[in-house]
């Protein structure tokens, strides 16, 4: 059992401000949990209190003493919003070490109990943060009925940060990756191995993203489709053949991935994310890549970054044709959400009528078409292997940027591709005032009654 703490940017720049300070620093951090199949944790932060300058008693470069006004408040905050309060506090110095000291553990067996007691949650944990060159390092641990190191950390905001506890051995093949390494980085390739990725769809688009995935060095994929192939298929899915025809499209993806290399591994889910429980698998991932067409799914997906702190890249190709069929233009669009981003329905991205009209039975939605009350459901939609495929590298494409930065700043969160006229353009959405995605609504980790806040069929 590990565990994961995923944070917002602002959090995260408060954990650097407290590393990069000349002095010992302290503050409490409160997170929600939740486990994955029963085994690893995912911590998801939801404030970071500093302890106040008044009850600092001593504080220098390498002491710190605090009085319990310091973090009371903090615990009771935690007990009102039933978070789990971690004691933070910092070795400062250029590349000290973040390991906890003597004194270090001597202080958390004092503090266990009384954080455990006054959160209410029978659970404490610690944190201890430094800094190389102003890139956070760091150790951590749960302690209570849940005893796990604090293994990794996932940044969320603008850029993205995926980073293993200090002391962790990375084990990246330099060889195997060494022209990655040569354009990027040890540090960005080992955060592309370290992922598990969420592929959303396995048919033209999402296995062209597996493919470069797979090839770019990740090596744990959530594969999750309801289908299987048909024939018109193989003409865009990568790794499928004739043979493969009736088979689910998890099946022939995941069995191209595993082929592609050494020690990659795919959960396959022959299912819907309009289904509660193959939704939930998606919370596993770092990150989640959207290829399906339908808006129902596109619905889901939108939430998972302002309640679960996971970035979605949705994808999509449209090729429409005027009445005599000709096509009037080829369009393609690559949308990156996460906190502080506008979702897909403040972008007008997801048709919600139709969204309603996707989660009904056909007998049901047949009726209501007839009777005016419902939209029709579109039918099949052109699809080219060039297009998918154009927009599944401008996808993975998004995600390497947003984990090296070498574009523009700000970074637009939104890609159209105008690809019948060979341009791209760029846009940054607006969240709408109070919507689920504002960030002053506050959701990470409040869906404890209704997964993603939304109403799921039976």
């Amino acid at each position: 059992m590990t565990a994961t703490l995923r944070l917002t940017g602002p959090l995260h720049d408060g954990l650097v401000a407290m590393a990069t300070s000349p002095v010992e620093t302290g503050a409490v951090l409160l997170v929600r949990y939740t486990t994955i199949d029963g085994s690893d944790v995912i911590l998801l932060g939801d404030e970071l209190v500093a302890v106040p300058e008044d009850a600092y008693e001593i504080r220098t470069h390498q002491a710190l003493q605090i009085t319990s006004d310091g973090y009371v408040h903090a615990l009771k905050t935690a007990q009102q919003r039933g978070r789990i309060a971690i004691w933070v506090h910092s070795h400062p110095g250029e590349q000290a070490i973040p390991r906890p000291s003597r004194h270090d553990r001597v202080v958390n067996e004092q503090l266990e109990p009384l954080f455990r007691d006054r959160t209410e949650t029978d659970q404490y944990g610690y944190l201890v943060v430094s800094h190389d060159n102003g890139t956070l390092t760091f150790t951590g641990e749960l302690i209570g009925r849940i005893n796990t190191p604090i293994a990794r950390l996932s940044v969320i905001g603008e850029r993205w940060i995926f980073r293993p506890a200090f002391d962790t051995d990375a084990g990246t093949d330099r060889s195997l990756f060494d022209r990655n390494i040569r354009a990027f980085g040890d540090g960005i390739q080992t955060a592309i191995s370290e992922l598990t990725v969420a592929v959303i769809g396995a048919g033209g688009t999402g296995s062209a993203v597996a493919e470069q995935l797979a090839r770019l060095g990740v090596r744990s994929f959530i594969l999750i489709d309801p289908d299987i192939l048909s024939d018109s298929n193989t003409t865009r899915v990568y790794g499928s053949t004739p043979a493969d025809v009736g088979r689910p499209k998890v099946d022939v993806l995941g069995d191209h991935l595993e082929r592609i290399a050494r020690g990659v591994r795919t959960t396959r889910v022959q299912g819907s994310i309009l289904t509660e429980t193959v939704a939930r698998t998606m919370v596993g991932a770092d990150l989640v890549f959207g290829c399906t067409d339908d808006n129902a799914g596109r619905l889901r997906l939108s939430r998972l970054p302002y309640y679960y702190l996971i970035p979605v890249i949705d994808c999509g190709v449209q090729i429409p044709a005027d009445q005599q069929g000709i096509i009037t233009g080829v369009f393609g669009r690559v949308t990156t959400l996460y906190p502080s981003s506008a979702c897909l329905i403040c972008r007008d991205r997801i048709d919600l009528a139709v969204a309603e009209a996707e989660t009904r039975s056909a007998n049901e939605q047949k009726r209501l078409e007839k009777e005016g009350y419902a939209p029709a459901l579109p039918g099949v939609e052109p699809a080219v292997v060039t297009f998918t495929t154009l927009v599944a590298a401008t996808a993975v494409s998004e995600l390497l940027e947003r984990l090296v930065g070498y574009g523009d700043t700000p970074t637009p969160s939104e890609l159209i591709l105008f690809i019948h006229d060979r341009t791209i353009r760029g846009n940054i959405g607006a969240s709408h005032e109070g919507h689920y995605c504002d960030p002053a609504t506050r959701r990470v980790g409040t869906d404890d009654d209704m997964f993603l806040g939304l109403n799921w069929a039976s």
